[in-house]
């Protein structure tokens, strides 16, 4: 069956939490020594959002992605409301102009993958700024996307360039600098509906709220 990608509801949010998750064990040992093993894909949780009370038309959008959402194998794209981009251009999507000539809108080149955590990109604009605790997504296709957050901050040199440390790891055996590109813009992960997603249609409260689970 074929995967349908539905894009981010539009509404206004009040609640928006967007979290990573690690599975780990942790082995408490005589001696007062304690093991930790991480184990399982890490992934993203929205663990919860929520809008306002919503207009008759907000209701409608809000209606209407949740139906499209539950029906066969279909995931939306997430990303977080609060880190739509490096926090040095705002609110405005990214525009601007390639070292290398040509417009910029966000997307990049994985230029290579040096380990699981540190990957090279090129194609931004000179000086282009990211920030410790942005995301970025790598893309090999629209239903493959890795979403990582970004752990030191750095800035592309006059050629366009930089290299970015990431967490979660790369998973090199998908994602290579082959086969995939990298995006700054509104960075997302695949995410499936959990069930309860729904909005209330009584005077004292029209708001919407949903969870939701990343999907590989």
């Amino acid at each position: 069956m074929t995967i349908t990608v539905l894009p981010f509801p539009e509404l206004p949010y009040e609640e928006f939490d967007l979290e990573p998750i690690n599975m780990r064990e942790v082995s408490r040992m005589q001696g007062r020594d304690t093991e930790t093993a991480d184990f399982g894909t890490p992934y993203w949780r929205l663990k919860s959002a929520r809008t306002p009370w919503l207009t008759s038309a907000e209701i409608d959008i809000a209606e209407t992605f949740f139906h499209r959402a539950f029906i066969g194998k279909t995931v939306f794209e997430c990303h977080d409301i609060y880190r739509p981009r490096p926090s040095a251009y705002g609110g405005t999507p990214l525009s601007g102009t390639r070292a290398g000539g040509g417009a910029f809108d966000g997307t990049a080149t994985l230029e290579e993958v040096t380990d699981s955590r540190t990957i090279v990109v090129s194609g931004l604009p000179a000086g282009f700024q990211i920030n410790q605790s942005c995301h970025v997504e790598i893309r090999k296709s629209e239903t493959v996307r890795s979403l990582h957050r970004i752990t030191a901050a750095a800035t592309a040199d006059a050629g366009g360039e930089v290299t970015l440390s990431i967490a979660f790891a790369l998973d090199t055996g998908v994602f290579t600098a082959a086969n995939s590109t990298v995006n700054f813009e509104r960075p997302s992960c695949l995410m499936l509906l959990s069930l309860g997603a729904g909005v209330p249609k009584a005077r004292s409260n029209r708001r919407a709220s949903f969870s939701a689970t990343e999907i590989f």
